[in-house]
């Protein structure tokens, strides 16, 4: 999930660029494990910074337009270029792999059960 640039540039402008875990939410729904990256994706030669979440389910339809609720619970490591596809897809598979492990923890689990999920009835699009 690609969040909008307006959202990117509302992120505190001192936070480090890199690879972060922490739980997201559809709309009202389930709360799921994932990766967050932050930064200019230097593979793609991206010329504009962006913060794109890897959710870590596998969802029944697409989510387009609905509000994702995200908490970034931790830091995994600083953003980086690749020298192939095939390395960054590996890299992006050992970063999914480290937020399941750490997301595991007693101290992240309770953070899954946060108010913060809990959209107001009068947010929920799609019926997410």
């Amino acid at each position: 999930a690609n969040f909008s640039e307006q959202v990117v540039e509302s992120f505190p402008s001192d936070i480090s660029t890199g690879i972060y875990y922490g739980w997201a939410c559809v709309g009202n729904g389930d709360v799921h494990k994932m990766v967050l990256s932050i930064g200019w994706n230097p593979f793609y030669k991206n010329i504009k910074k962006s913060v794109e979440a890897h959710i870590i389910h596998t969802f029944k339809q697409d989510f387009y337009g609905e509000i994702l609720s995200i908490v970034i619970t931790g830091y995994i490591r600083p953003e980086k270029n690749f020298d192939s596809l095939e390395a960054l897809i590996s890299a992006i598979q050992e970063d999914i792999e480290e937020a399941k492990r750490q997301l595991d923890s007693p101290d992240q689990l309770k953070l899954k059960e946060d108010n913060f999920f809990h959209l107001p009835e009068s947010k929920i699009v799609n019926n997410h």
